[in-house]
């Protein structure tokens, strides 16, 4: 084998592990991309959960009325 068919066998694998690690790098960012959107959704729900806990904590105005049993 010849030094030019070894330096072309080695370019070509370092090609096909250049070609892996782009599909990888694409899968890892399609992943990313993902867990991002779901971490968007969370905190939003978690917003929503947070205010209806506080609006929920705050007493209302309630009329002395309210209070009277039903049978009056």
């Amino acid at each position: 084998m010849t030094e030019a068919d070894r330096t072309n066998e080695r370019l070509t694998e370092l090609e096909i592990k250049a070609s892996y690690n782009e599909d990888l790098l694409d899968e890892l960012n399609r992943t990313i991309y993902r867990q991002q959107q779901q971490i968007d959704l969370l905190l939003t729900e978690m917003r929503e959960l947070r205010d209806q806990v506080q609006n929920a904590a705050r007493p209302e105005f309630r009329s002395l009325r309210d209070e009277i049993p039903p049978h009056y």
